[in-house]
Parts: structure tokens; sequence; C-alpha cells
């Protein structure tokens, strides 16, 4: 690895936590750019290119991933989604199933015992949101329309975290 391409990693880093921090702000990817001193096109193909989704995509999972965390603890929906920097109830609502697999009112529903019974750091490694779709979930460049369908690697894994926390 060049040093230039050791720049690079250490800015887009740099920017990462920063989204990670302030996820709950109104972020913008200009504003991200700014954090790691690129352009926002430039930016947001290195991003892309360095951890596999878009900028915003990567914030949007980190908001629904702290969602889940809220969802879990009893807020409701709307209180979860205005309290990670969501505007649009329809919006979150529609990238938390992309990513989750199921409505955020399914998932507050459901009984999140295994959850509880663990430490927070594995909890949030175990229910962390896996994206199956392409970054956008609407059609790919050739006009078909890439299924965004869930995969079951989130529930997989949240039955491992049950059999693991009920030994």
């Amino acid at each position: 690895m060049t040093a230039e391409e050791q720049t690079t990693l250490a800015c887009l880093r740099r920017a990462r936590d920063w989204i990670d921090r302030e996820y709950a702000q109104p972020l913008d990817v200009p504003a991200m750019a700014r954090q790691a001193l690129m352009s926002p096109s430039h930016f947001s193909r290195q991003f892309r290119a360095a951890y596999g989704e878009t900028p915003y995509g990567y914030l949007m999972t980190r908001r629904v991933e702290r969602s889940m965390a809220l969802l879990r603890a009893g807020m409701s929906v709307t209180d979860a989604c205005m309290a990670v920097g969501c505007t649009s109830l329809g919006s979150f609502s529609s990238r938390f199933t992309l990513l989750v697999g199921q409505t955020p009112s399914a998932y507050r529903s459901q009984v999140h015992d295994a959850v509880t019974a663990m430490p927070a750091c594995m909890a949030q490694l175990l229910t962390r949101p896996v994206r199956t779709g392409p970054a956008t979930g609407r059609s790919g460049r050739n006009g078909n329309p890439a299924a965004a369908a869930p995969t079951e690697a989130v529930s997989s894994r949240n039955e491992e975290a049950g059999a693991t926390a009920g030994r």
C-alpha cells in the first residue's frame, strides 16, 4: 500500500468515525466530504471503494442499527426514527425493512430475550443490519429491479445468539 493510499484511508476513516459520532445530526455528503478533506464526488467514490457502500448508505445503516437498540428498549417507531436523525418516517421504515428484513413495528413487537442476556457489545455485533441488495435498493443499471430482499443472515445470527445466550 502506497503512502497516498494510506493517507486516503486515514481521511476516509476520520470521516467514517465522524459519521458514527454524529449520526443523529442532519448530515449530507458534502459535510462528510469536508471531514475527509475531499470533494464530494471524490469522497463518494473513494468511500464506496473502501467500505463497499455509499457514504449515505453507511449513514443510514448506522441509523438503523442505533434505532434497533431503541426499539428493543421499547421506544415508539416514530420517536426512534426522530432520535436517530431521520426526518421522514416513510423513508426510515423503508430503509429499516430493507436492511433488517421486517418493519420497525414488527421488530419492536418481538421478544428480544437473547439480546438482553448478552453484553451490549455482542448484541450490537449480532444484530448489526446487513445489506444484501444494491446500495440504493433501486433498479440496477440494466433496468432489472434488483431484489433487495433481506437474507436470513440477520435472523440466523439472532438465532445463534439466542442459542448461545441460553447455554
